[in-house]
């Protein structure tokens, strides 16, 4: 076998002995200098992304805060929330009537339920699609709708028959292709007992499950001081949908937030005021997350858990008309008119300027392409003559994905805070 030691006597090289080599000098202290400019670099971004954080450093008092320990105090007579019972689609064409039903909403273990349920369980899915005239308990339209009800028509004051009617009353009809509203849910506020202008508001809620669901905790002016929606403005602290992981346009596993504003609605602001917070593992329905504004005369901010999972981060840097970038004239059905600004005597923040209170709901279905077209097998068509009905007869498609669990179907609300500036 051939050896190869070396011959004795053979010199070994050792070439670190020798000179040093300044291109491998060079190389060997460029990487060190490379790591401390990245960490440098990383230390001065960090700490002018932190003095440029917009911080609200207003003492706060606080407006409201509930717990749901007591059902007596949450909906009594002086109670925290009030149910808007309603079926006329709250002008999204939702599919939904809400109920002052404990079917519906209701308090259990220290937690806020709002569960939307079959009106097939109540009346029967044979009255639902025909012959019936159905007459909604304790509509609330008087109480709810500007100088209750009434409206100026030809220079006097009348009382709005036909959105009454369209609030309080369905009829199906198979001929015609009408039907009653196949679900029944809720819609909470805090209109009567609690508003801020300016504050923080925090709450720790779980998302429901089921196809076609959208839970919404949200805000809308208690006056609408420069007219209505969305004139006067609208925030949306969290919107989602309860369709799963697996929907393709943003299911149970998004949370957004936004701002609705603009001088007419045709010219809804909110692709300007809008984003989002996605979590790529589970959906918001399976846990409780909570949910937060900031708000002040400089900016809004809505956010999930963390301030680094933002929904919503809007500087009130400039006016909203010119943040709209709205045209010049409009069309009024018989002519060009000259668009007027609603908040032309306002500040940067208007039309976020005044006091808004809170809704918590969940509605079902709507028309305005909140859930879009052809996606995830959609039932309906938003431009059909009868979206309820086509909804109402593909029950056995979407009414499976319902959890059978209360827990699971419905938005539970473990608490409620809110402060104002003092």
């Amino acid at each position: 076998m051939k050896s190869h030691m070396l011959p004795e006597g053979t010199e070994v090289p050792k070439p670190w002995t020798g000179g040093k080599n300044p291109r491998a000098a060079f190389s060997y202290w460029i990487v060190y200098v490379i790591i401390l400019m990245g960490v440098a670099g990383g230390v001065v971004q960090c700490y002018f992304t932190y003095i440029h954080v917009a911080l609200d450093r207003q003492p706060l008092c606080l407006v409201l805060d509930e717990d749901f320990s007591n059902e007596a105090t949450v909906f009594g007579p002086n109670g925290t929330f009030f149910r808007e019972v309603n079926m006329d689609g709250f002008g999204n064409g939702e599919f939904e009537m809400t109920t002052s039903s404990r079917n519906n909403s209701f308090v259990k273990d220290g937690r806020l339920y709002i569960v939307p349920t079959l009106t097939a369980d109540n009346i029967g899915m044979d009255a639902v699609l025909d012959g019936t005239v159905y007459n909604i308990t304790d509509c609330t339209f008087n109480i709810t709708r500007p100088d209750n009800g009434y409206i100026i028509q030809d220079g006097v004051r009348v009382f709005d028959s036909a959105s009454y009617y369209r609030s309080c009353s369905a009829v199906s009809n198979a001929t015609a292709g009408t039907v009653i509203n196949p679900v029944q849910s809720a819609r909470l506020t805090t209109k009567n007992t609690a508003s801020i202008r300016y504050g923080r508001v925090e709450i720790k809620a779980k998302m429901p499950n089921g196809d076609w669901m959208w839970p919404a905790i949200w805000m809308l002016p208690k006056d609408e001081v420069y007219g209505p929606w969305p004139l006067s403005g609208e925030i949306d602290m969290v919107e989602s949908r309860g369709n799963g992981l697996k929907y393709t346009a943003h299911g149970s596993n998004y949370v957004q937030g936004a701002l609705n504003w603009g001088p007419a609605p045709s010219l809804n602001g909110v692709s300007k005021s809008y984003s989002w917070w996605t979590d790529k593992r589970k959906s918001f329905a399976a846990d409780f997350h909570t949910y937060a504004l900031e708000w002040t005369p400089e900016f809004l901010r809505i956010y999930v858990d963390t301030r680094l999972h933002t929904l919503l981060d809007l500087r009130f840097n400039q006016p909203f008309f010119k943040r709209g970038d709205f045209p010049d004239v409009v069309f009024n059905g018989s002519s060009l008119v000259a668009l007027q600004n609603p908040w032309i005597n306002g500040t940067n923040a208007t039309p976020f300027d005044q006091d808004f209170y809170l809704i918590l709901n969940v509605a079902v279905g709507s028309t305005t392409g909140w859930f879009p077209e052809s996606q995830g097998d959609k039932p309906w068509l938003d431009r059909a003559q009868n979206p309820p009905h086509d909804f109402a007869k593909a029950i056995a498609q979407w009414y499976p994905t319902w959890p059978s669990n209360v827990e699971d179907r419905a938005m539970i609300v473990d608490y409620v805070k809110m402060w104002k500036h003092c």
